[in-house]
């Protein structure tokens, strides 16, 4: 369920200074210079225990390379049930809203099909765009599950399209080919503050995520949702916009809004679980 606001320009890195172990996966940065916007960022690894109450953190805003993971197949499960990201079989996600004045419409299904990346068995998930009735994106994407929880992104094969035919197949990319690597989509136990690469494969594919907000309320179309939790991404492609997922427990993206660059509100309209 990787899509986005169509004016987020997407492509991946992680928290300078930090590093992760799970699953028998290691992830390491570099340190760097963090530029926050408004407030410090935070500098310790996401170790750190969080705060009990929802709380910002302003995103750093410059993450440093060299960007390296070491994955073990073994190490992973055979299904996604990550509570803020479950991809079961059958489930099936439907967005509507405006980006920029236009009306955008996505639909996020899991398919049951699986792809080999790195040696994991991944599961595919369809993500079509829509904008003012006609396709403008088709990707799948490819994700698997270690066996402490975190979900990672492996991959995608996207297609942006125009008066049918398409015009891009920029940002496609897949763990293990051609110096790609893959990133966390979503921790375990997501807390404030951990930020990470979501994916890499340079200059095509660097989104970078940051906690920035727990224990969230918001009423979309679907519903009314408490306790949500609140992911910045951004691409350092492109730093002049960023946006804003909200996250439901066992049901995943809720919300997608514009908080730099731009305007746009994508509200989660149908739901059905696998």
């Amino acid at each position: 369920m990787k899509h986005k606001l169509t004016s987020l320009l997407v492509a991946g890195c992680l928290l300078a200074a930090c590093a992760t172990t799970g699953g028998g996966i290691s992830t390491t940065a570099a340190p760097a210079t963090v530029a926050p916007t408004t407030a410090p960022a935070p500098t310790t690894a996401p170790t750190t225990a969080p705060p009990e109450v929802a709380t910002t953190v302003a995103p750093p805003l410059t993450i440093a390379d060299p960007y390296t993971v070491a994955i073990d197949p073994d190490n992973f499960v055979a299904t996604i049930d990550n509570p803020w990201f479950p991809l079961i079989t059958g489930s099936r996600w439907v967005y509507e809203g405006t980006d920029q004045g236009d009306v955008e419409r996505i639909e996020v299904v899991v398919t049951g099909e699986t792809r080999q990346v790195m040696g994991i068995t991944a599961t595919v998930v369809r993500d079509t765009v829509t904008i003012n009735g006609e396709l403008a994106e088709d990707t799948w994407d490819w994700y698997g599950q270690d066996i402490e929880g975190n979900v990672w992104y492996l991959g995608e094969e996207t297609a942006e399209y125009e008066n049918g035919e398409v015009v891009s197949t920029a940002g496609a990319w897949e763990a293990g080919v051609d110096g790609a690597l893959p990133g966390i989509i979503m921790y375990a136990s997501p807390r404030v503050g951990d930020a990470y690469r979501q994916e890499f494969y340079a200059g095509e594919a660097e989104d970078v995520a940051q906690i920035v907000q727990q224990g969230v309320d918001e009423t979309v179309a679907f519903g009314s949702y408490t306790d949500l939790i609140v992911i910045r991404e951004w691409t350092p492609l492109n730093t002049s916009v960023e946006e804003d997922k909200y996250y439901a427990h066992g049901i995943g993206t809720v919300l997608e809004t514009v908080v730099k660059g731009g305007s746009g509100r994508i509200e989660l309209i149908e739901f059905q679980a696998g």
